[in-house]
């Protein structure tokens, strides 16, 4: 069942029972009311004729000692008749409880009759065929006797305007509760209208559009729970959208290593297979084993790479205070002496914090980069400034540069703008995906400037300790 319409169902059961309830209690409470002022006004009418009864017998003749039965009689009948038109019904009864004198119509039992002492008022509400009465009854005492009189007074209409209560507020109930349920039905719609969003949303989330998000039409609970909803969508889906990222990454990753290996094999098993089938001449023989170690060296290469990046990410970096010159000491070691390239160092003596190895790696792949990307003769500057935010190392060359759409894509593993030109400098396209690695424990990333034939400039920014002169130095 829908919640609204659990809503609505329970809303009528209340509905209907708080009506019944407090109708059944009205309606009983005004005929309660109506009937003690008619018991009210029983026993007063009885009191009344009791005090005539009394007086009439005062009035009769001596001439017996005691009350006889046929004055008894007589007075009965005449205070039966005094009230004609008024429907009075009266019973006198002697000392023994025997009837001596009833009204035409009074015909009940003797249980209140018995009951009744001596000075003593008693009443009940009988019920005759379709009629209800009260019923009193009193001791009357008239010349030294002791006699017992019962009225009966006519109480139906009493009932019947009971019942008549319980039949009008029925169709009033019956009409209360078909309006209240029909304004009950739009209330209820109008509360679960942000549900019936809400489950819209998350089904059109679970058929994959997840860019859906749930209307909100209130301020209320309902309201900020859309709202945590739709924030909640969207930060899934952004997580959806790096999870698919991630995987096309991975997919172009394994597709690129394939290839990657594909091609140094291919040439490996082939020039293999040659020295092992035929008989070649030595300068062939020397030729094809220098292309098998040429291959066999860029599949080391990039197995040293793809190793780097993976103990990176899982070791992290051990950051310590480390003097800028002692990394490009480490650079002039590495690259000089070079009769191909001309190097110009400038830096300023500052101490960064950093881990020594990583960032030497880092350097170290993007000079090699920068080589690997110009022509010989060319010039090559590796720059150390102080900046506001830190020490920003930057490596520039003036060689073939890389296309505009190209620059945001090349720290991509296995991703080369230039595929021929890399493998034959033994590239695979891992450098620059080591960096970004290495730099991200740093918390600092890869800038790359670069036009099209101009040449490129990567640089990078690390936490600076400390500055001194600057220092520039030209080899070649």
């Amino acid at each position: 069942m829908k919640f609204s319409h659990k809503l609505l169902l329970w809303t009528t059961i209340i509905i209907a029972l708080t009506l019944g309830l407090s109708g059944y209690y009205f309606v009983n409470y005004v005929f309660e009311t109506s009937l003690e002022r008619e018991v009210g006004q029983a026993l007063d009418e009885n009191s009344i004729l009791r005090f005539a009864f009394e007086t009439a017998a005062l009035n009769v003749p001596v001439k017996y000692d005691l009350l006889q039965n046929s004055s008894v009689e007589q007075i009965a009948s005449n205070l039966e008749t005094g009230g004609q038109g008024t429907g009075r019904l009266l019973r006198i009864s002697d000392e023994e409880k025997n009837v001596l004198y009833a009204s035409d119509g009074f015909e009940t039992d003797d249980e209140l009759l018995s009951s009744t002492e001596e000075n003593q008022y008693s009443y009940r509400v009988i019920r005759v065929d379709d009629s209800f009465y009260i019923q009193t009854g009193s001791s009357v005492n008239a010349l030294g006797r002791v006699l017992y009189l019962e009225t009966l007074r006519d109480v139906s209409q009493v009932f019947e305007e009971r019942q008549m209560g319980f039949t009008v507020y029925r169709r009033l109930m019956m009409l209360m509760l078909v309006l209240g349920i029909v304004i009950m039905y739009f209330i209820a719609s109008g509360l679960t209208k942000p549900i019936r969003l809400l489950m819209r949303a998350a089904k059109e989330m679970t058929a994959g559009d997840y860019s859906y998000r749930a209307k909100q039409v209130s301020n209320d609970e309902l309201g900020q729970l859309t709202q945590d909803f739709n924030r909640m969508s969207e930060a899934l889906e952004e997580t959806i959208g790096q999870l698919e990222d991630e995987v096309q990454a991975r997919e172009d990753f394994v597709g690129a290593f394939a290839h990657e290996l594909k091609t140094p094999l291919t040439s490996i098993i082939g020039y293999a297979d040659m020295l092992r089938s035929r008989k070649l001449d030595e300068e062939k023989s020397l030729l094809s084993a220098n292309y098998i170690y040429t291959e066999g060296k860029r599949l080391e290469s990039m197995s040293l790479r793809l190793l780097d990046i993976i103990v990176t990410k899982k070791e992290g970096a051990k950051l310590q205070k480390i003097p800028v010159s002692a990394l490009f000491e480490y650079l002039r070691s590495m690259f000089l002496p070079n009769e191909t390239m001309e190097f110009i160092f400038t830096y300023d003596e500052a101490h960064v914090m950093a881990d020594t190895s990583l960032i030497q790696t880092v350097l170290v792949n993007l000079l090699d980069n920068a080589c690997k990307a110009s022509e010989q003769g060319s010039k090559i500057e590796i720059e150390g400034h102080s900046e506001e935010d830190g020490y920003r190392f930057t490596v520039r060359d003036h060689g073939i540069g890389i296309p505009e759409e190209e620059v945001s894509k090349i720290t991509q593993a296995f991703y080369m703008v230039d595929k021929s030109r890399s493998r034959s400098r033994n590239g695979a396209g891992l450098g620059l995906a080591l960096c970004t690695e290495i730099l991200a424990l740093h918390d600092s990333k890869l800038e790359i400037e670069s036009r099209l034939g101009e040449g490129t400039a990567a640089g990078f920014l690390l936490h600076e300790e400390g500055k001194e002169e600057q220092n520039e130095e030209i080899y070649s």
